[in-house]
């Protein structure tokens, strides 16, 4: 698409957005940057000072004189500026879809990832396969480069890409070789208004797809928009499950992945490709591999295979991939109670996937944060059998509190304040014996009371490391 002249705004200048205006201003686009946060403007000014960019309040950008609108994901459909472009019919576009209008290596594969919950793991898990295989493979989208930029590169050979919701709603041209959907739970009803728009926008990963739609044969949600989706002919529809495969599935036979998708047809116990034996680096306490990474590991199986890669590449990547910080991560035990951040859990789904791999009764859950407008009977309802207690945390306490309300377990609220993680890691403490787990699994966003998730599992670590010092002061002192 040749951009040279054309009136472009990106609305919003945040890190997808200015690595869209970088992308746009030497093919010689005419750039309006729009944030309605003043630093964010101070900041884009310094850049647009060395182009002809202009940086504007969105309610001073003239919608009437504009060619497009690259929307950042933070922003949502309802936002003012979006609004009067659709009304003048000005096309609105996300990153995603300009990524792939500017792609300099037009032959290099796309493989997508959406889903609630497992994108990033399943991304990088995918990604480590294909290199085990020999491919120059790069993960790009809401992991690591933004993919406007990572399209540039022209030695890479496989983009997997990890594709929000939020992207998904204003993209539509991509032609990806393979997309898979994880799981579909309620989620960001705040961006998308209902369920079902954010249902609707997590389908549009299927859309274009050329050679393989993998989606999660477990989950309802999944199975229903895969069912839906438009297959151009010799498109498979691949399942993935943690049962065992039936023909046209990836799945398990007690540890082992097993392929009846891609495999022989003639072989019909299909094809094993990696064993979760093997996975030591993927820890759990019940059992080692814990359902959901083991689920994320036989999408990304799925997703490699459509993309090329080998049995051996499978078995390979997968051996060496490694997860990432505050999922599921082992951080002490002391006096014989576990402590596990997961912090990466933001939504009542992904807590549900973390609670389910303990032991009944042994786990002291720590959550809480910004709910999004979620609720949590569900939640409580389908893992209440895992707690022992809950310790409450963040500014929407309330439905998690009404939740637990029915539950026979004790639950203590930690109000707002200085070290909140310190106090809500003692409560848990106290409420926890050897054997037990003390998990933050927030179902909740972190941006009440920290920047990040990544903070907030560093506070909870902080927390623990408090204790440990605590007490081996308290040893010292007590010996003779």
């Amino acid at each position: 698409m040749n951009f040279a002249g054309r009136r472009v705004a990106i609305a919003g200048l945040g890190v997808s957005g200015m690595a869209a205006a970088a992308a746009l201003a030497p093919l010689g686009a005419r750039l309006a940057l729009a944030d309605s946060d003043r630093s964010r403007r101070d900041r884009a000014a310094q850049v647009a000072a060395q182009s002809d960019a202009v940086v504007l309040d969105p309610a001073n950008v003239a919608v009437d004189e504009l060619d497009l609108v690259v929307a950042s994901p933070g922003w949502p459909p309802t936002e003012p500026l979006l609004v009067r472009a659709r009304a003048a019919g000005v096309p609105v576009i996300s990153e995603v879809e300009l990524a792939w209008r500017l792609r300099a290596n037009a032959d290099a594969d796309w493989l997508t990832v959406t889903g609630t919950d497992g994108k990033t793991t399943t991304v990088k898990m995918t990604r480590a396969i294909l290199q085990a295989d020999g491919r120059r493979a790069q993960a790009a989208g809401n992991v690591g480069a933004p993919l406007v930029t990572a399209v540039l590169d022209p030695t890479v050979d496989v983009f997997v890409v990890e594709l929000s919701s939020f992207q998904l709603h204003h993209t539509t041209s991509p032609r990806p070789r393979a997309a898979a959907l994880l799981n579909v739970a309620q989620d960001h009803l705040d961006w998308h208004g209902s369920f079902e728009a954010y249902k609707q926008a997590k389908g549009r990963v299927f859309a274009g797809v050329r050679d393989a739609l993998i989606f999660n044969a477990d989950d309802p949600v999944s199975r229903e928009l895969a069912a839906a989706a438009k297959a151009g002919q010799g498109t498979l529809k691949v399942g993935f499950t943690l049962r065992a495969p039936e023909a046209g599935e990836v799945g398990l036979v007690g540890s082992l992945l097993v392929d009846r998708a891609f495999s022989n047809p003639h072989e019909a116990d299909g094809r094993p490709l990696a064993d979760l034996a093997d996975l030591p680096q993927l820890p759990g306490p019940a059992p080692r591999v814990p359902p959901h990474l083991a689920a994320d590991a036989l999408a990304a199986a799925a997703l490699a295979l459509a993309g090329g890669a080998s049995p051996r590449g499978v078995r390979e990547g997968l051996r060496a991939f490694q997860l990432d910080a505050h999922r599921l991560e082992h951080v002490d035990v002391l006096a014989g109670v576990r402590y596990v951040d997961d912090s990466k859990a933001t939504n009542a789904h992904a807590a549900g996937a973390a609670l389910m791999g303990f032991a009944a009764g042994s786990v002291v859950w720590i959550a809480g944060g910004l709910a999004k407008g979620a609720q949590f009977q569900d939640l409580v309802a389908s893992r209440a059998d895992r707690l022992k207690a809950a310790v409450l945390i963040g500014v929407d306490r309330a439905p998690l509190a009404r939740a637990l309300a029915p539950c026979a377990v004790p639950v203590v609220e930690i109000p707002d304040g200085p070290a909140v993680m310190s106090r809500a890691v003692a409560a848990a403490t106290r409420l926890a014996a050897p054997g037990d787990c003390v998990l933050l699994a927030p179902a909740s966003a972190s941006m009440d009371q920290f920047d990040s998730y990544a903070q907030r599992g560093a506070a909870f670590r902080e927390a623990v490391a408090e204790l440990r010092r605590s007490a081996s002061c308290d040893e010292k002192e007590a010996r003779p």
